[in-house]
Order: structure tokens, then sequence, then C-alpha cells
């Protein structure tokens, strides 16, 4: 589904039980005429009114009185994948472990909901309707309908083929996107999302129902089998070794633990030309480092696109420093990765 062009009417399903917090956010979110916003009450009443006007994006609140809001996200993205703003009066950032639930679930942003809503506040909110409605989300195959994963294949070329993807802000819905179009890969794919370590787990399970290929969490010292998803734990950086090995470790102690910059690195040295980065949505600039060690080991790079981006911050970084060879749209990455693994595995 495509987000909102620019200089269009914004369509906005908001999804609020409270009668007078609905009235308050339909006036604030029509303040400027840009956003237009029809209005439900509960879950069930949302996937249906979304499967059937396919607005730009569904503003909902993360504490329904029917307590379906996260079967609202998970139901609204399977049937009719539309970004998702997530409102509460019980969270402060996008941290906290209700927030990082809902953005595991498919949600692209969650924002804290005041008592009273200033000026301030309401232009927050209108700018973040307006920039995740640019941000354009797929339905995407089930992990339960992936075929077999392949047998592993020695390329002809001496190369190992490895893929390490890393995200940041907005990830979870860019890799749903991703690991979606990796059916067959031939190369074992490593993955570092930031997240609270608490939430690792509900994010391998939910990557596990979206993706092409089986997921899992990666173990210290464990092989890496291609055709299969290994996501850093929290709290350690994952390190791919000789012997397609792959190590957890805890220094350096990095803004971000597991570190892009980290996991990049690694592939670099150890698989060389046969490296594959992947730069994803995210904010700073974690990965930019390592993903230019991998251009410069000969490796692919793939960057997602600002347009498709939640936040363009990481991807923007490597761009700026050299070490992106293709800057592509969400839906592009999975084919482009597909491409670059077909050339190390045929020479």
């Amino acid at each position: 589904m495509s987000g909102a062009a620019d200089g269009d009417q914004i369509r906005v399903v908001l999804v609020e039980g409270a009668s007078a917090q609905r009235s308050r956010l339909v006036s604030i979110l029509q303040v400027q005429g840009d956003i237009v916003v029809t209005e439900c009450s509960t879950g069930a009443e949302a996937i249906e009114l979304v499967a059937r006007s396919r607005p730009d994006v569904v503003i909902l609140d993360l504490h329904l009185r029917d307590g379906q809001s996260q079967q609202a996200i998970e139901q609204i993205m399977a049937r009719t994948p539309t970004p998702i703003l997530i409102l509460s009066a019980r969270i402060r950032d996008r941290r906290e472990p209700s927030a990082v639930t809902a953005l595991v679930a498919g949600a692209l942003e969650a924002l804290p909901r005041p008592p009273l809503w200033t000026p301030a506040q309401g232009a927050e909110l209108r700018r973040a309707v307006r920039q995740i409605s640019k941000v354009h989300v797929i339905r995407h195959p089930r992990g339960s309908q992936a075929p077999d994963p392949p047998r592993d294949v020695v390329p002809r070329a001496g190369r190992r083929p490895v893929v390490a993807i890393a995200a940041s802000t907005g990830g979870p819905s860019a890799l749903v996107t991703l690991l979606g179009g990796l059916a067959g890969l031939p190369a074992p794919v490593l993955v570092v999302q930031h997240l609270h370590p608490d939430f690792t787990a509900s994010l391998v399970e939910w990557m596990s129902r979206v993706s092409a290929l089986p997921v899992e969490t990666a173990r210290h010292h464990q092989v890496a089998r291609p055709g299969r998803v290994y996501f850093a734990p929290g709290g350690r950086h994952l390190h791919y070794a000789t012997g397609d090995k792959l190590e957890l470790v805890e220094l350096p102690d990095t803004p971000h633990r597991p570190s892009a910059d980290e996991l990049f690195r690694s592939v670099a040295r150890t698989a060389g030309s046969g490296a594959i980065g992947v730069l994803l949505t995210g904010m700073g600039d974690d990965g930019a480092r390592g993903l230019l060690a991998i251009h410069q080991s000969g490796g692919s790079t793939l960057a997602q696109d600002e347009a498709s981006s939640t936040v363009f911050g990481m991807p923007k970084a490597a761009v700026g420093i050299g070490a992106v060879t293709e800057l592509l749209r969400i839906e592009k990455l999975a084919d482009a990765v597909q491409r670059a693994v077909r050339e190390v595995v045929g020479g």
C-alpha cells in the first residue's frame, strides 16, 4: 500500500474509545486542513474500517477499552497493511514495554498522549502523521508457509555469501518486508535490531511469523546455516567468525549493544567479498562505518532509501561516507539481496 503523496490530503482512521479524547484529537489533526479523519472506537471496527476505506495512516489508542489494540495492529498489517501510529497515556516514549510490543507487531511509531494537548504537542502529532504517511508497507508471506531451507551451497568462486542486516527506528516493519522476500536464499542472514533486551524474544516470535525463512535468536558458537535468519540477542554484539561461527560478545561498550557497526565489521573481516550488508531505517549513524568496511572488502552494500524509511538517519550517514552502492525502496531490497547472493554463489 502506498503512502500519501506530497501535497495530497492524508486520510486517517482514528481508533479511540473515549469520545471526548476522540473529538479533541480530530480537532488537533484537522486544524490545518491537510489531514482528514474517520473515527471508530474499537479494535474490531478498526480492522473492518481500514479494510473498507484503505486510509493512509491509522492512529490507534494502545489501550482500547475492548482490549483489542494488539490484535487490531496484527490484523490490519495482515489484511490491509497500513502505517500505524500508536498513542498512549501510559507511555513516556517508544521504548516502553507496551510500545515495543506494538512496534514489534508492525506499528511504525508510538507517542505519549498528554493529559492536555499543547499547540506544540499537536504540531508534533501532525508531523508524525505526515512522516509515516509516506512509508510504504505491504503484505508479506507468513513463516508457516515458508519453503524448506536450501541445502548448503559451495560457491564456485570459493566465497561464502553471508547477509548482514541492521535497523533501528521503524526497523521491525522494514524487516517484515525484507525477510518476507528472501525465500530460498542460499546464505545465512544475521540481523541487528536496536531494541530493549527484554523484547528480543517477542521480536523473533513476530519475525518468525512473517519471514520466508526460519528465524531464531543467535547462540554463542552456533554455526550459521544457509537459509536461516539469526537475530542478535539484546545486550550483546553479534559477530560472524571463521567457520561460519556466530559469536556473542559484550565488548566494546558502545551506545548500542548489539551494534550494527560491530556486526558489519565482523562480516567484512570474515566473508570479504562474499559479504552483503543491508542498512535499514534508523536514527543516528550506527552501521555507517561498518557498511563502509564491507564496501572496502569488496562486498555488496545496500541501504533503504529516504522515502520508505521511518527515519533516514542511519542510511543517510552511510551514504554520506560513500558506503552504499545501492539505495533502494524497502520493497526492492529483497530482490537486490537475492541478486547479490546469486552473484557470490555463481562467481
